[in-house]
């Protein structure tokens, strides 16, 4: 196949409405967004045709389209959303899951043509896997514009938590994990009893380790499990009037959610961990901490003194992963990647 300018793309996410609630669901409304800003023809289905093959997911459906494709001359990008890394301390009786699907990661990336993962720290974790791939860093991206501030998401917000003006919120987001650092999260909130402390996201109980169901059963009466939230703009609310994101994460490829607290100029309380090494700064542009006796000290002085010098630095850290400049990278990679592809075939 020959590189030519008019390509087009299969976007591919295997049991959608199964992941729609996590990061690589959300994964998938940004990387629309990216091509239709950088106007790249997209398509989802993969009964279509197309020039480029985008694979977001590891199952069996995406193997065999990966396949399917290389038969037929298409190039394959496989994206690296998951490490074998982030997996552990997730799901109940992640141990044996881990057996699987450590085995579908590698299937899909030692047989990709190419990947694309968020972060220079993922990358150097999926190459030190020894496949030999090309590997390409690209940040998810985040749409900049649909952060922007707007008063009625406070009112959704407080209306929702029953929030009293004056009263002191933290929030956090992510899939109750215990790599998440949910039990961190209620033990804070439990050693700062004067302060709502509100997690987002849900997870079926029969999918939660034992060591979550403890710590969500016996949580501090000031930490409220908040679920999966239909209305977005109630989640854009906490993000835009809390007194700061918490997430003390132990594993992230890059975190969306992260990325969506600075774009809200949420101030960002985080663990210091690989992932952040080389684009956040503590005391500059979010605030990180490494245990407990940390996170309690710093949100201390966050939610009573809000530094607005380092909200606006981490605006301008996010503002580099702007759903347009990821749409300029993404098709950058692309047609390198026809180019490469087209190469290897003479």
């Amino acid at each position: 196949m020959l590189y030519h300018k008019n390509m087009k793309v299969l976007l591919y996410f295997e049991n959608y409405n199964a992941i729609r609630k996590s990061g690589i669901g959300r994964a998938l409304k940004h990387q629309k967004r990216a091509c239709e800003m950088s106007g790249i023809e997209y398509t989802l289905n993969p009964k279509d045709s197309f020039d480029i093959a985008h694979i977001n997911t590891y199952g069996l459906k995406s193997y065999h389209i990966l396949r399917k494709c290389q038969k037929k001359g298409i190039p394959v990008i496989v994206h690296g959303h998951s490490t074998i890394e982030d997996f552990r301390d997730s799901f109940r009786c992640w141990k044996f899951l881990a057996i699987f699907y450590n085995w579908r990661l590698r299937k899909m990336y030692s047989h990709a043509d190419y990947i694309v993962t968020p972060t220079p720290y993922s990358k150097s974790l999926i190459e030190n896997y020894g496949y030999g791939k090309k590997v390409y860093a690209v940040s998810n991206g985040i749409d900049l514009k649909g952060y922007a501030f707007h008063p009625e998401y406070k009112e959704k917000y407080y209306h929702h938590f029953n929030i009293k003006d004056g009263e002191k919120t933290v929030i956090g987001l992510g899939l109750p994990f215990k790599r998440k650092g949910l039990a961190d999260f209620f033990e804070v909130a439990r050693r700062m009893p004067d302060v709502k402390f509100i997690w987002f996201s849900h997870l079926s109980p029969i999918l939660q380790s034992h060591f979550i169901r403890k710590a969500i059963k016996h949580r501090p009466s000031n930490a409220i499990m908040a679920g999966y939230v239909e209305d977005y703009q109630v989640v854009q609310g906490a993000f835009q009037n809390a007194n700061a994101f918490f997430f003390p994460s132990y594993e992230e490829n890059e975190g969306i959610v992260t990325l969506e607290a600075l774009a809200s100029k949420c101030p960002c309380v985080i663990r210091d961990i690989g992932v952040y090494k080389d684009w956040l700064h503590d005391g500059i542009d979010c605030y990180k901490g490494n245990n407990n006796d940390e996170f309690v000290e710093i949100l201390t002085k966050v939610i009573n003194h809000k530094d607005e010098k380092i909200v606006e630095e981490g605006y301008k850290v996010v503002s580099e992963r702007d759903i347009n400049k990821v749409g300029t990278e993404i098709k950058d990679v692309y047609t390198e990647v026809l180019k490469d592809y087209a190469n290897r075939k003479k």
